[in-house]
């Protein structure tokens, strides 16, 4: 009886500390599920600037270097960070109408610190341009084409992902079929992030491809349709007869489209990436650029030549392998970041 008497107590407490034990796991786990990972995430910001270390930090430590060694004079100073720029993959032409630009607002008495708000802000005018176009019809078709290994197969399944979770019907067309691996990745990315794939087998028509894409698009209601190319570059007339005729498959079956063509380039071929493109433009009429890896071995410096060189808006930049790594181009943004990475902190991070 006594032993009774003790042992009702002890239970109702240990029943109280266990009770208390679940709710603070699940209270735990809603602060650090997948469902907080937004509110939890750095800001936008943030996450840029984090990206973007190697590369704001190769750039900024040739122009600080610059700024800093001629002290005898305005033109000194527009010399040396010249060359700065060039190093930095500017390059030539892009370099010299940023700097005519810094030239005409500064005047002959403009210091160092002038210099670079000067330069800070014409490369924000330079980089500037409309976003990206919200969806208007349905299907919204967008084409994807680049070289191969640039990233271009992860971009579609980052970008569809992206409508995905926006609630919006998403759809990849598996029009690469020179690459069983592009194929595959594409499926895994359609596996991941829920939208629909259409594919044959390898080596089929792409144009063939397309057209089945296309009609199960209208047949199902798809809201956006994401077309991979092949990134061949054999010869430049039989890549534009490819492209056109995939272009022709998809406005017969869809008119008016398709309704954005997206270049993507990989940052860290440099110049290079400005002469691949140049054959894709003669082949399609690209309506934004998609630049990736700029948290790798690129230099910022190519962002200002291929907006420049190419006169094409950068649409996204890539700066790390996540979904949200793939960001929105915004100019202040990411020339903010740019500028705001301090030089020693980025080189440990590099």
């Amino acid at each position: 009886m006594l032993q009774s008497s003790w042992l009702l107590p002890v239970l109702v407490v240990l029943g109280m500390l266990g009770a208390f034990v679940v709710v603070w796991a699940v209270r735990r786990r809603l602060h650090t599920g997948p469902g907080a990972a937004a509110t939890a995430a750095p800001v936008p910001r943030d996450r840029l600037r984090r990206g973007l270390a190697a590369a704001g930090r190769r750039l900024m430590e040739q122009v600080d270097a610059a700024l800093g060694r001629a002290p005898a004079g305005l033109e000194a100073v527009l010399s040396d960070l010249e060359e700065a720029l060039v190093s930095a993959d500017v390059g030539v032409r892009t370099a010299k109408v940023l700097l005519d630009r810094v030239r005409q607002r500064v005047g002959r008495a403009g210091g160092a610190a002038e210099v670079r708000q000067a330069l800070r802000e014409e490369m924000v005018a330079l980089l500037d341009a409309p976003p990206p176009p919200a969806p208007a019809a349905r299907p919204w078709v967008v084409l994807v084409t680049g070289v191969n290994g640039v990233g271009k197969t992860t971009t579609i399944g980052k970008l569809g992902a992206r409508h995905a979770e926006a609630g919006q019907r998403v759809l990849f067309v598996a029009g690469d079929t020179f690459r069983a691996a592009a194929v595959d990745q594409l499926a895994i990315w359609a596996e991941r992030s829920g939208a629909a794939l259409v594919r044959q087998a390898p080596g089929a028509d792409p144009s063939a491809v397309v057209f089945d894409g296309m009609k199960a698009a209208v047949a199902r209601a798809i809201d956006v349709v994401f077309v991979d190319t092949a990134g061949r570059l054999h010869t430049r007339s039989n890549l534009m007869a490819e492209l056109g005729k995939v272009r022709r498959v998809i406005a017969r079956e869809a008119p008016g489209a398709p309704h954005e063509t997206l270049l993507v380039l990989d940052a860290t071929t440099g110049q290079n990436a400005i002469a691949q493109a140049r054959s894709f433009l003669e082949a399609a009429d690209v309506t934004g650029i998609v630049l990736t890896k700029l948290d790798g071995t690129a230099r910022g410096g190519i962002v200002l030549a291929v907006r420049h060189e190419l006169g094409i808006p950068i649409h996204y930049v890539g700066v790390g392998e996540s979904v949200d790594d793939l960001r929105p181009f915004i100019a202040s943004e990411f020339v903010d970041a740019l500028f705001a990475v301090d030089t020693a902190e980025s080189a440990r991070v590099a």
